[in-house]
């Protein structure tokens, strides 16, 4: 069951990034320079690799549903909301990739009023955090140490690209 669950978020993931993709080559279009390719390659790699590590975990312990597994997907509906929040806000601008156009706009709206990087903060990080409990992955967890240094390089790399 639980490995099911983590599947259907994975294919939503994988929507998400079909949305990137188009995204980034209209960008392109429009001018916009791609910046932190290495780091945006490692964040997508230790992403893939929290979720395949803690879906093989879930498998060999045979985790079931308890609360802390109800708890965990309550966690990634809610991130999986905001996730498609945030592409909504930001549109044609969003991608999974740092791209800033010529006179990139910042967004200040909606979700955006409560923090600079909801996707970062309100997204991604309950989305990895609901993961682990769904799964009730320890040894995945450990994933998150490096996750966390790319994340917050990333972070530091839009705020003085963005000026924000």
């Amino acid at each position: 069951m639980i490995i099911l669950i983590v599947f259907g978020f994975f294919i939503l993931r994988l929507y998400s990034l079909v949305i990137s993709i188009r995204h980034a080559k209209q960008l392109q279009l429009q001018g916009a320079t791609e910046y932190g390719k290495r780091n945006s390659t490692w964040l997508a790699l230790t992403h893939i690799a929290i979720y395949v590590s803690a879906t093989i975990e879930a498998w060999l312990q045979q985790t079931t549903m308890n609360r802390l597994s109800v708890i965990g997907l309550a966690l990634m509906i809610f991130a999986y909301i905001i996730l498609f929040m945030v592409i909504k806000t930001l549109g044609a601008i969003w991608t999974l990739k740092l791209y800033i156009l010529p006179h990139h706009p910042i967004i200040k709206s909606g979700l955006f009023k409560i923090t600079k990087h909801p996707n970062y903060f309100l997204n991604i990080v309950p989305e990895l955090l609901g993961l682990l409990l769904l799964t009730q992955a320890g040894f995945a967890a450990l994933l998150l140490l490096p996750y966390a240094y790319l994340l917050w390089q990333r972070i530091h790399q839009e705020e003085r690209l963005m000026h924000i």
